[in-house]
């Protein structure tokens, strides 16, 4: 079993007199400094010059530096930037003030495992990844509850790696959820399988195949919309709260016998034998070189595919739906296709 932690294992004070760097004010970003901040650490965002996010910083009432001077400044740097700039950041602009002493700290440890970024030995490597979105992160901590999280330990010249990235987790108020250690090639490779076989990849195909095989019956796209898409949250809201097994006692007896009956025809060897492939091809660093080409060249087939999924009949439906439906928090349509 993976070891665990709780408020009890977290000492704040190990952050007393020193200085840490959030790089990004991002989803992540904004949380992890307020939340430090809140916390009694002191706190600087490092963003590059010109940043619209950094008249936001002001106003929340943190300190905002450049890149150069917060990684010069800081004893511990936490980077939260995206995966595919991380390493050019840190190798013009962070790397240079790295000297022994100092702690570099990832949410992700996407561009360690692969070595997209490759620290020298005499500073900590740790990592601090809660498993939420930034603004859940900040909304729990505010009311006192805390999300879970995954702390993980690369380089630990300093004997200190572990208490310090407890020490970070409390300031987050992770400690409060609880907070798992694992390492950063086991955070790695399950993170982007989990991503790109069921949370974002798998979930997204098989709600958009369900939809078009009703619409191609000749059935409503609306009722397509509702019973592919929209009821899934009711679904994945009682599985959060206890399981399958909970799931399956607060849905109807016929739901859960098509559940048992019809699900291991649509999840079935093929596929399992493609989710393997996969794991396979992140494990050996296929996707991650993959991925870094794709951003190295310009980016045309993600933003291509961006595109195409934004204009799918579910999605026009889906928002002439959502525009009826009062109860949702309204948030800002993204990806709408203009004339």
């Amino acid at each position: 079993m993976l070891n665990r932690y709780y408020e009890k294992d977290g000492n704040l004070d190990l952050l007393n007199g020193k200085t840490v760097a959030i790089v990004g004010y991002g989803s992540q970003g904004h949380a992890h400094a307020l939340n430090l901040r809140d916390s009694g650490v002191n706190v600087v965002v490092a963003l590059y010059e010109g940043s619209k996010s950094a008249q936001k910083a002001k106003d929340a009432g943190l300190k905002v530096m450049t890149v150069p001077e917060a990684a010069a400044a800081a004893d511990m740097i936490m980077i939260l930037v995206s995966d595919h700039i991380q390493a050019d950041l840190y190798n013009k602009e962070i790397a240079p003030a790295m000297k022994a002493g100092k702690t570099l700290m990832f949410a992700h440890g996407f561009n360690i495992h692969f070595g997209f970024i490759k620290p020298t030995p005499e500073i900590d490597v740790i990592m601090c990844a809660p498993k939420a979105p930034g603004h859940r992160v900040r909304e729990l901590f505010t009311e006192g509850v805390g999300v879970p999280a995954l702390v993980a330990v690369h380089q630990n010249p300093s004997g200190n790696a572990l208490q310090n990235s407890l020490a970070y987790a409390k300031g987050l108020g992770s400690l409060k959820a609880g907070v798992i250690e694992t390492s950063f090639k086991e955070e790695t490779e399950t993170d982007l399988f989990g991503e790109q076989s069921v949370l974002c990849g798998g979930t997204a195909e098989l709600i958009k195949a369900g939809f078009d095989t009703l619409v191609e019956a000749g059935y409503a796209p609306e009722m397509a919309y509702f019973e592919c898409l929209h009821e899934l949250k009711l679904i994945v809201d009682l599985i959060y709260e206890g399981g399958l097994e909970y799931m399956r006692y607060s849905v109807s007896d016929t739901a859960e016998y098509g559940d048992y009956t019809r699900g291991p025809r649509i999840i079935n060897a093929q596929t399992r034998a493609e989710m393997k492939k996969i794991l396979t091809e992140i494990q050996k660093g296929d996707f991650a070189r993959t991925w870094m080409e794709e951003n190295r060249s310009g980016r045309g087939k993600f933003l291509a595919m961006r595109q195409a999924n934004n204009t799918h009949q579910i999605e026009v439906v889906g928002r002439e739906l959502r525009s009826m439906m009062t109860f949702l928090k309204r948030k800002k349509e993204v990806g709408i296709p203009t004339a």
